[in-house]
C-alpha cells in the first residue's frame, strides 16, 4: 500500500467534511464551528493537541515513533529530534456565493472562496495518514490550522504563541499549500524558489478641504479634484519612479466623497493595496508615496492624512525545501503533474512569516475541474469559484509525504 493509496481509501470523508466547512464559512480570528469540526476531525488519533488563546488556532504534534524507546519516549533528548510543520489555513471570505454548488455556503454574505476548507479537509486528512505511520516517523510532527489568513494576520498570533517551538524543539521545515481555482491545469503542482508571493500592504487616505456650494468652488477647497489628482499621480509615479522589472501594483479599490452633486464635501477618501515583489521597493513606497500626496495636497491648499499600512511581507521560499518538495510531488504524482513558476503571484500570504523564520516552501495546487478551461475559470475570491473535489486525497497524500520524507533525511543528517 502506498500513501496516496492510503489517502484514496479517505476520500470520501475528506469531501464530507470539506462539503461540512464550505456550508458553513467563518471569517477572521474566530471560527468556532470550524475548531470544533478539526477537534473532531482529529478526535482519537494520537495528536497532543492546543488551542489557540487570542484565537481558535488548533496547534496538533504527532511525536514520531521511530528512535523511540520501549516506554514511547524518546531514546534521545528531545531538543535532538528533528520537527517539521505542516500548516492549513482555515478561514473564509465576506463573499456572497454564486457557485450554485449543492452545498452552497448557509452564511449570509460569507463564502470559502478561496479554498480553505480545502486545506483544512487536506490537513485533517494528512492527519490521519501520519497518524497510521506514526511508528515510522522519525520526527514529530506540528499542524498548524490556522484562522484569520483573510487579512487578520493569523499566523503572527500562532507565532506569538509558539506554534513553531510546539514539539520542543523549533521545527526545522514548514511547508504550506495553496489551491487555484484558475491558472493551471487541473491537478497541477506549482511551486518557485525565491520570491514566490508579493507583500501587501495598504493605503488609507483622507483629503480635509472646505465644502460650500457647487456653483462656486472657489469659495471652498475642493477635495474631490485633489483626491482624483492623487489617484492618478500614484499611477504615474509607480511607472516613473520604479524599475519596471522590479514592479509595483497599486490599486485603488475605495474612492468615496459627497452626499449631493451640487454639495462640495468637505472630504474624500482613497484607499488602496499595493504589492511589491522586493524588500528595496517596499521601503520604497513607504517613503514616496506619501511624500507625494503631501506634496499635491499643498500645492492646491488641503490637508491630508496618509496611512501607510503594513500588511504582509514577501512569500520566500527556500531553494532547497522547494526542490525537497518537486522530488516528493515527482516521486507520488509523476513530473507530469509539476510545474515551476517563472514568475512570483502578485497575491499575498501571512504564511510568510513563518517561512521568515525556519526555512520551507509553498506549493499551489490547480482545483480546476477536470477538463475545465482553467485560463477562463473565476479566479479565487469570486463569487464564481469553485474547487474540485478530486484533488483533497493527493493534497492529503502531499502533506503526509512531505512530513515523512524531510524527517528522514533530518535524523539522517543529525
Amino acid at each position: 500500500m502506498t500513501i496516496t493509496t492510503d489517502a484514496k481509501d479517505l476520500q470520501e470523508d475528506l469531501v464530507r467534511l470539506r462539503h461540512d466547512l464550505h456550508r458553513q464559512p467563518e471569517i477572521g480570528l474566530q471560527l468556532p464551528r470550524t475548531q470544533e469540526k478539526v477537534l473532531k476531525a482529529l478526535d482519537g488519533l494520537p495528536f497532543e493537541i492546543t488551542l489557540g488563546k487570542d484565537t481558535t488556532s488548533v496547534t496538533a504534534v504527532l511525536r514520531g515513533g521511530a528512535g523511540r524507546g520501549e516506554d514511547g519516549g524518546p531514546q534521545e533528548p528531545a531538543a535532538q529530534r528533528p520537527a517539521v510543520l505542516l500548516r492549513a489555513d482555515m478561514d473564509g471570505l465576506p463573499v456572497q456565493e454564486k457557485t450554485g454548488v449543492d452545498f452552497t455556503s448557509q452564511a449570509e454574505g460569507a463564502m470559502h472562496a478561496c479554498g480553505h476548507d480545502l486545506h483544512t479537509s487536506m490537513l485533517a486528512g494528512a492527519a490521519t495518514l501520519l497518524a497510521e505511520k506514526q511508528h515510522q516517523l522519525a520526527g514529530d510532527v506540528v499542524l498548524m490550522f490556522q484562522p484569520g489568513e483573510e487579512g487578520f494576520d493569523g499566523a503572527s498570533y500562532m507565532l506569538r504563541e509558539g506554534v513553531l517551538d510546539a514539539a520542543g524543539p523549533r521545527v526545522q521545515a514548514a511547508y504550506g499549500m495553496h489551491v487555484f481555482s484558475s491558472l493551471e491545469p487541473h491537478g497541477t503542482f506549482c511551486t518557485k524558489p525565491g520570491v514566490m508571493l508579493s507583500a501587501s500592504d495598504g493605503l488609507e487616505v483622507t483629503v480635509l478641504g472646505a465644502g460650500g456650494h457647487g456653483s462656486a468652488p472657489h469659495s471652498a477647497k475642493d477635495p474631490v479634484t485633489v483626491a482624483a489628482e492623487m489617484v492618478t499621480a500614484l499611477q504615474v509615479m509607480v511607472t516613473r519612479q520604479f524599475n519596471m522589472f522590479d514592479p509595483v501594483v497599486l490599486s485603488v479599490g475605495v474612492l468615496h466623497a459627497g452626499t449631493k452633486r451640487n454639495v462640495i464635501p468637505e472630504s474624500a477618501r482613497i484607499e488602496a493595496t499595493i504589492r511589491t515583489f522586493s524588500e528595496a521597493s517596499r521601503v520604497k513606497m513607504m517613503e514616496a508615496v506619501p511624500r507625494l500626496l503631501k506634496g499635491i495636497a499643498a500645492a492646491h491648499g488641503v490637508e491630508v492624512a496618509v496611512d501607510y499600512l503594513q500588511e504582509y511581507p514577501l512569500t520566500i521560499t527556500n531553494e532547497d525545501e522547494t526542490h525537497t518538495a518537486e522530488k516528493v510531488i515527482g516521486n507520488l504524482f509523476g513530473e507530469r503533474r509539476l510545474a515551476r513558476w517563472a514568475t512570483p503571484l502578485s497575491g499575498s500570504e501571512d504564511f510568510s512569516r513563518v517561512l521568515a523564520e525556519v526555512p520551507g516552501t509553498f506549493i499551489g495546487l490547480s482545483a480546476v475541474a477536470p477538463g475545465a478551461d482553467h485560463a477562463a475559470s473565476p479566479f479565487n475570491h469570486s463569487p464564481y469559484a469553485t474547487f474540485d473535489d478530486g484533488v483533497l486525497a493527493d493534497g492529503a497524500a502531499l502533506y503526509a509525504q512531505l512530513a515523512i520524507s524531510r524527517l528522514a533525511t533530518l535524523a539522517a543528517a543529525s
